[in-house]
């Protein structure tokens, strides 16, 4: 029996899915859902490709309620800048929930989990930092430094933005692109311990595979989203952080425990409390991450299906709604 796959390129999903506050309510749904424990959810297939410095992680997840579930392949090939090309690219198939058929195929090159990363930030940013943020600083010159700023503004409208980067030049162009987008003051800056100290909200955007952010650098009112280290090699945060701050918080904790910084700070022997929180559990109130504002906060994001399944599920209505893709008879 023929049917018709939609075929949804970049440009269609750049033209239709945005990075706002209902993009972000998606993403805190999904978080809401695996709290709720009835989101299958299978561990993320990864698999590193270090003679090109790349990785390539495959995750999926079943969502109640939601019409479809996503499959998502993710390379990250991290010297393709050098070659004049996005170190992140990628895909979405998307199928039903109810016949197993696939519905669309989102060609992406990434932009879907880009956009849901960001959002991912947001959630964090919404439920753990302080309910005033002044200063935001942001660790990484890429895509997601930008992006992860882009998203917490919206729920944290802070007035001056601090960009670090191994490469100066970066940083400054991270920066002016910054200021660019949200009209407000953002500068680079060269030493990230001044960086932290200055920013009650800090984000940590690199594939460092030693620690950026270090314990002695931690004051009262900080908040903490680091979301670059999804691979077994990567660590961002010092070990000690995760031991000294007041709540720290998984995506999901069997993630962290073999790919985030908990599982850093387990190998270090900085890390006795047991399993961690997850952030469904604080987006669905039944764990307060942040009591008072003087508190220091830290939020682990590994990336997850259920992030993946959210925001294709969410792309493909509105996709459909708009007459945006091409249909493919097979």
């Amino acid at each position: 029996m023929a049917r018709d796959i939609t075929i949804l390129t970049e440009a269609d999903l750049r033209a239709v899915v945005k990075l706002d506050l209902a993009t972000i309510d998606t993403v805190e749904r999904a978080f809401a859902a695996l709290a709720g424990g009835q989101v299958i959810m299978p561990p993320i297939l990864s698999m590193a490709i270090p003679e090109a410095h790349g990785e390539v992680d495959v995750k999926t997840a079943y969502i109640p309620g939601f019409d479809g579930f996503a499959i998502k392949v993710s390379p990250g090939f991290f010297d393709n800048p050098k070659l004049g090309i996005p170190s992140l690219n990628g895909l979405m198939i998307l199928f039903s929930a109810t016949t197993g058929l696939v519905d669309a195929v989102c060609l992406d090159n990434g932009y879907l989990t880009d956009i849901r990363t960001a959002a991912a930030g947001a959630v964090a940013a919404r439920h753990m930092a302080p309910s005033v943020v002044h200063t935001a600083g942001v660790m990484g010159t890429g895509v997601q430094a930008r992006l992860q700023i882009e998203a917490a503004h919206l729920v944290r409208p802070f007035e001056r933005v601090l960009v670090w980067g191994r490469n100066s030049e970066a940083a400054e162009q991270a920066a002016s692109d910054i200021s660019a987008t949200l009209g407000i003051e953002a500068r680079a800056e060269s030493d990230p311990a001044r960086l932290v100290a200055q920013s009650q909200l800090v984000i940590t955007t690199t594939p460092s595979k030693t620690p950026i952010l270090m314990g002695d650098w931690l004051h009262p009112g900080l908040h903490i989203t680091a979301m670059g280290s999804d691979q077994s090699g990567k660590n961002e945060i010092d070990p000690h952080v995760l031991a000294a701050v007041d709540a720290y918080v998984c995506d999901r904790v069997s993630q962290c425990e073999t790919l985030g910084e908990l599982r850093s700070a387990i190998a270090a022997g900085t890390w006795t409390r047991g399993a961690p929180p997850e952030l469904g559990a604080v987006v669905d109130g039944s764990v307060v991450a942040r009591k008072t504002d003087g508190d220091i906060t830290l939020c682990d994001l590994t990336g997850t299906g259920a992030q993946d399944t959210a925001i294709a599920t969410v792309a493909y209505a509105q996709c459909r709604a708009a007459g945006m893709g091409t249909a493919v008879r097979t």
